[in-house]
């Protein structure tokens, strides 16, 4: 009987008809910081925390994309309680909807169920939520423990495809790819090992199983002086009237990413405290070998906004690789330095023209690694 009773709860829980389950509870994203203070922090410095409404290149460039639909909810407001309206039109980014402002929100990323493949961008599955019982989140700890606002579940999809869901590509209605970090046979672990080290400190406040450490919520990434550091190595080589630079890509995703973003590098030689020599003028894009970046076409003509582009093209250091460039330079002297840094620009100065940003500081040049060689 008790076998019978159980295996009639189990079917009844698998046909539970839509009409029944309640509209998903939603956990605003500073609800968390009552059990997790220190994530919460974390988090609130973090880009994931940036919404359309803080951030002005992100903003600027969905406007221009279309003025009346907000596309980009799908990635950058998923938790938005009128998903579809946003991005058919019907609806605009509202500052007083949580659901909107909370951006890339604690709650989304801890309830996505599964992630499945799909050809212009991947579709992030999320768990549903039944009448009566309090939400469900998912994460990567071996038993997790439960609070009054929700109970907790191990799942494999965080270490295996959980960043795939909107960090994987982006192709346009016209299949024109505008964005590629990863590719279908990568797991997420290694972005959990690069992006999200662990730290000292639990992951709750009271940190109830003295587990001691917690992946870092910061999302670490290019706006980090020195994490942007980490994923390349240059090195330089010289003989007689030729620049050798050799760059490594030691990250599992592409030098350049994002379409609105630029990587490049400025080679000088100095002589005496003198330059004799540069690999550009005014504008880095001027060194077409040494400019990273994503180009885009309409029917044939050069845009700059990639949302309606026919075509695209990139000039990259992929994954895991080196790339070489050479370069014919003056016959170089014994103590002549060659000075080699990588920069990015976040956004880059055509982009920027075109979106009224010319004057934010997102169109500056940081840093992210220099190396000087000194000729024998």
């Amino acid at each position: 009987m008790h076998h019978m009773f159980l295996t009639f709860l189990l079917l009844f829980c698998v046909v539970l008809p839509s009409s029944l389950q309640a509209k998903d509870k939603y956990l605003d994203n500073h609800s968390c910081n009552e059990c997790h203070e220190k994530i919460y922090e974390e988090y609130q410095s973090s880009m994931h925390s940036k919404s359309y409404f803080d951030d002005e290149l992100h903003r600027k460039i969905a406007n221009a994309a279309d003025k009346d639909k907000y596309a980009c909810a799908t990635c950058h407001m998923p938790m938005a309680n009128n998903l579809k309206a946003l991005i058919s039109g019907e609806s605009r980014p509202d500052k007083s909807n949580k659901t909107h402002t909370d951006a890339v929100s604690c709650y989304f990323c801890h309830t996505i169920a599964y992630v499945k493949t799909a050809h212009k961008f991947n579709i992030n599955t999320k768990a549903r939520q039944a009448k009566g019982f309090k939400p469900t989140l998912y994460g990567r700890l071996d038993k997790p423990d439960d609070s009054d606002k929700h109970s907790s579940v191990s799942n494999p999809v965080y270490a295996k495809k959980v960043c795939m869901g909107c960090h994987s590509h982006k192709l346009n209605d016209n299949n024109t790819t505008i964005f590629r970090a990863m590719y279908d046979e990568q797991d997420s672990i290694s972005c959990i090992n690069c992006h999200m080290p662990e730290l000292a400190g639990g992951a709750e406040k009271m940190d109830k199983r003295a587990r001691g450490r917690h992946a870092s919520h910061k999302f670490l990434g290019i706006h980090d002086k020195e994490f942007r550091k980490t994923g390349m190595d240059i090195n330089v080589t010289t003989a007689e009237l030729k620049l050798t630079i050799t760059l490594k890509n030691k990250m599992t995703h592409p030098l350049i990413v994002q379409p609105a973003r630029a990587k490049f590098l400025k080679i000088e030689i100095n002589r005496a405290e003198k330059i004799i020599w540069k690999n550009y003028k005014k504008d880095p894009s001027e060194d077409k070998k040494g400019y990273f970046a994503y180009s885009f076409k309409q029917d044939g003509k050069d845009v700059i906004i990639p949302a309606h582009s026919t075509a695209s093209s990139v000039n990259n250091v992929y994954a895991n690789s080196c790339k070489v460039l050479s370069y014919a330079v003056p016959a170089l002297q014994k103590g002549d330095e060659v000075h080699v840094a990588l920069y990015v620009q976040l956004a880059k100065s055509d982009c920027a023209k075109v979106i009224s940003l010319e004057e934010s500081n997102l169109t500056e040049s940081s840093l992210m690694k220099e190396v000087i060689f000194i000729q024998n």
